[in-house]
């Protein structure tokens, strides 16, 4: 097991998470009485680089950020898994039946089951326990709280059973579990960031064994923002699951499974007949093949230490996005546009400095954009305007993924 981190190791406002920490144990207290407890706390994530290059085996950056997910859990006697998020309805699960339920799906109990059946098949022991669940990151934001929420209840399963799965495995847990029970065909991505902490690049090339280095990062005088545009993610499964279709297509032309197997001069000069599977799937390969390489390029301009050349790769990352994956609306719906609308806006207000893009999945949701600290105020101004107050999050990266916590409840209390 790893060594237990101190919570307020991981936050810049102390009181404030004092405060949210001594609530949160209070209401477990309230919910399932007095119990040894057990924190643990998993963060959101951003997309660094890397567009949809995760579910076709290629490389992604991602960064772990400064909100999070915090489980307070206790072992029960009732071979039952209990969460409370807090906001949400109350999720109970018998671990006595850990096959997929259909009406599971989309649901937060499909999650926990599944990840108790990951964590059940791989001979990892498993067992009820009781958990309040709040979290710091908004849903629908683009920070992942799904994934967080995977990553903080499977690591409460690591370390209430004194299981030995690794990070890298607690990810996986989580994908298999939004994939088969709760029925989203999302990536490994933002479970692997969120699971590792940091800012990494991940190659997929074995997806059951992600290859995963660490990247500096050096944003002085630019701060990283993601903007949330209030689009809804609801009914856009279908937007999702068409990308991986589509570039799945191109790659089955080839003999092949996922478009990371295709030689790139292969797909080059082969695209007059991949037209047959439509335009759109060839402008996505194309996509994947370009920006698969830009993250190279990236992680050599982080690594360097020059930003100017890391922004352009950025840009150019969001201008593929919007010309050839065409994730910025969805289909069928061009009246909505709010990722077109604050991607345009943010790069007036920008002038020519920083960066920004399309942000994770797209069609709707979020806008990342490096933001000089000078123009932070009339940058958050401007487009809350726009898209409400509270679109703006000004973020900071994390250096630690989920975790189990030092649980000190004289340190719980708020000064």
């Amino acid at each position: 097991m790893p060594t237990r981190k101190s919570p307020w190791s991981l936050y810049t406002d102390i009181p404030a998470a004092k405060l949210r920490y001594t609530k949160s144990i209070e209401s477990f207290y309230r919910l399932y009485g007095h119990k040894e407890i057990t924190l643990v706390s998993a963060p959101g994530r951003t997309e660094i680089g890397g567009n949809h290059t995760d579910h076709q085996n290629g490389l992604a950056l991602a960064a772990a950020v400064d909100m999070d997910v915090l489980c307070i859990c206790a072992k029960n006697s009732d071979n039952t898994i209990r969460v409370h998020s807090d906001g949400f309805t109350s999720v109970s699960v018998d671990l006595s039946v850990l096959s997929a339920q259909e009406n599971e799906r989309e649901t937060s109990a499909g999650l926990v089951r599944g990840l108790a059946a990951w964590f059940a098949s791989k001979g990892y022991p498993i067992g009820g326990f009781d958990a309040y669940v709040t979290s710091t990151v908004p849903g629908g934001s683009g920070l992942s709280s799904s994934a967080a929420f995977e990553v903080a209840l499977g690591n409460a399963l690591n370390s209430l059973f004194r299981g030995n799965a690794t990070p890298i495995e607690i990810a996986i847990a989580g994908k298999y579990a939004e994939n088969v029970y709760f029925g989203k065909p999302c990536g490994l991505l933002d479970q692997i960031a969120s699971s590792l902490g940091g800012l990494i690049m991940i190659d997929f090339i074995d997806p059951q064994n992600p290859q995963v280095t660490s990247i500096p990062i050096d944003l002085t005088g630019y701060e990283l923002c993601i903007t949330d545009t209030k689009g809804s993610h609801a009914d856009l499964t279908p937007e999702y699951a068409a990308v991986t279709e589509e570039m799945g297509k191109v790659a089955s032309h080839f003999g092949k499974r996922v478009l990371r197997e295709v030689l790139v001069q292969d797909f080059f000069q082969n695209i007059a007949s991949l037209r047959k599977y439509g335009d759109r799937a060839v402008l996505r390969a194309m996509h994947f093949f370009l920006e698969n390489e830009r993250v190279r390029k990236q992680a050599e301009a982080l690594r360097a230490g020059n930003i100017d050349a890391f922004f352009a790769l950025t840009n150019e990352s969001g201008r593929s996005s919007i010309s050839l994956l065409q994730n910025i609306f969805p289909t069928g719906t061009p009246q909505n546009q709010g990722v077109s609308l604050a991607l345009a806006l943010s790069e007036c207000i920008l002038d020519g400095h920083g960066a920004s893009r399309v942000h994770g999945g797209g069609f709707a949701g979020t806008i990342q954009a490096y933001v000089q600290l000078a123009a932070k105020d009339e940058y958050r101004l401007q487009m809350e305007k726009v898209f409400g107050n509270g679109c703006c999050h000004f973020l900071k990266i994390r250096s630690v993924g989920g975790t189990e916590l030092v649980a000190d409840l004289d340190l719980a209390k708020p000064e």
